[in-house]
């Protein structure tokens, strides 16, 4: 069922649906707006874990929730009764997910941050990771396995009527979250290296992750992106600026 279902499948979206992208636009807005007073980007951004997870979770409303919303239009027109309200929980699970990756971004920029102040040969080392590591996910069978649920979820949603109870579709929203997360956790390492929060970065992996899950030609363009990062693993040897947000902070920024 979920191989012959395609991402045109779920493209209708459904009112309820539809707000998700609202959502998202206002996400949208909102990073833009703090972004423009901080030039500061890398690391922890100079956020306390509190306040950065807020940020984080603004950061992956904005750049997630448009990918998803064809696919929770698809779960409400599979669901009966109070539809607004279950996929506002739908969507409150979806982002747990990613918001709990917060802490280990936190944790991973503020590291690799408090190493960069002391050898910027190391914050280079870890841009070269962090694309090397992506470019090496891209290309690989369980990144295609995550994705192809992601585009044509179909086969998971005969399990998913057999969930019960007030949570039922948090839980929805968390598998389908844990799934969107194993396929674009790599992504979103590449995101620290080019600069948490930056909005031109998070503007071209939000396409970037759209475009794997919504175009025909997904699978594809998720095997080029592969390449292009391992380009960037080995540019970045040379080219230390290449990863930004793993480079020490200057004075003054």
């Amino acid at each position: 069922m979920g191989g012959v279902a395609g991402p045109r499948t779920i493209w209708r979206l459904t009112p309820q649906a539809a707000l998700l992208l609202i959502a998202a636009a206002i996400a949208w807005i909102a990073i833009i707006a703090w972004s423009s007073q901080d030039g500061a980007m890398s690391g922890t951004v100079g956020l306390a874990l509190p306040a950065f997870l807020v940020a984080w979770t603004v950061m992956m409303a904005a750049m997630m929730l448009p990918s998803v919303a064809p696919v929770a239009s698809l779960y409400a027109r599979s669901i009966s009764g109070r539809r607004a309200l279950r996929l506002t929980m739908f969507t409150s699970g979806y982002l747990v997910v990613w918001a709990s990756v917060g802490v280990l971004a936190f944790a991973l920029g503020g590291l690799i941050s408090r190493l960069a102040e002391g050898d910027a040969r190391l914050g280079t080392a870890a841009g070269v990771a962090a694309y090397l590591g992506c470019g090496l996910y891209q290309l690989s069978p369980l990144k295609y396995r995550c994705l192809a649920h992601c585009r044509s979820p179909l086969s998971l949603f005969l399990m998913y009527s057999s969930y019960q109870g007030v949570l039922r579709d948090v839980r929805v929203g968390v598998h389908h979250g844990a799934y969107c997360l194993a396929c674009c956790w790599a992504l979103m390492v590449v995101l620290l290296a080019l600069g948490a929060m930056s909005v031109v970065p998070m503007v071209i992996l939000a396409t970037v992750v759209l475009t794997e899950k919504l175009w025909s030609r997904g699978e594809a363009f998720a095997r080029v992106v592969g390449v292009a990062c391992l380009v960037l693993a080995i540019a970045t040897i040379r080219i230390p600026e290449l990863a930004p947000g793993f480079m020490p902070s200057t004075p003054g920024m």
